[in-house]
């Protein structure tokens, strides 16, 4: 299986401005992600996907490979679609720029999903931790018997009614598409459902498209505001 593993990097983030050049304890956040995928040795190419300048040049000091995208864009997922027209692969991977604690097993897993028979879109979860249970930033996902999801969503589910503390799920910044799969995304309108939870990944559930699920044990942290950095760099400060 050829797999092209891209990282979606925007400079212009709202809520913790330029977190893709942000150093995390030392290291700037996109040279851990892209590090932490380069692990992988199973991947035929990384590439960023990027809309700035100043990334690229980053990139090329660093000799990642790279790409400049469409400033249009608005998800990572037509970023990834966009490398798909110039970079053929089996498997197109979109490893979300802010997950500095990327690890390949955490590609490993999902190119585990991506194998499965007749899957166009995979993704990962992880059991969640206390913290992120109520934590809007950490984004939960229920599942059916076969693994295939059955909602995403910022909010705590599934409601715990009579207090029987179930388990819950946590979704991972990682996806694996087709080439069919990032094509029908592109050209489906912004769903209702992704519109309101603002989480692109729901356009595919709201259009009948399965998103199919694979478990890891390994958790990360998205790096969204500077509680998030505070707690990556206590979880790397624990790791050395």
């Amino acid at each position: 299986m050829n797999v092209v593993a891209v990282i979606p990097a925007r400079l212009a983030s709202t809520r913790l401005p330029r977190k893709m050049l942000r150093e995390i304890a030392g290291e700037p956040l996109l040279a851990r992600v892209y590090q932490g995928v380069r692990r992988c040795g199973t991947l035929a190419e990384v590439v960023v996907a990027t809309d700035s300048d100043e990334i690229l040049r980053f990139c090329q000091q660093r000799g990642f490979a790279a790409r400049m995208t469409s400033a249009a864009h608005r998800s990572g997922t037509e970023r990834v679609h966009e490398i798909s027209t110039v970079i053929p692969a089996d498997v197109y991977l979109n490893v979300q720029g802010d997950e500095p604690l990327t690890r390949p097993e955490h590609i490993e897993s999902l190119l585990a999903v991506m194998r499965g028979p007749g899957v166009e879109v995979g993704t990962l979860k992880t059991p969640c931790t206390e913290i992120d249970v109520h934590n809007p930033s950490a984004v939960k996902v229920v599942t059916d018997a076969s693994g295939k999801a059955l909602y995403f969503s910022r909010t705590t589910i599934p409601y715990d009614r009579d207090g029987a503390r179930p388990q819950y799920y946590k979704h991972l910044g990682f996806y694996g598409y087709r080439k069919a799969a990032l094509e029908n995304f592109v050209n489906l309108p912004e769903s209702f459902l992704e519109r309101t939870e603002r989480l692109e990944q729901l356009r595919f559930l709201e259009n009948g498209i399965p998103l199919h699920v694979g478990e890891t044990p390994f958790d990360t942290v998205g790096v969204d505001t500077e509680e998030d950095v505070k707690r990556v760099e206590e979880i790397l400060r624990q790791q050395s």
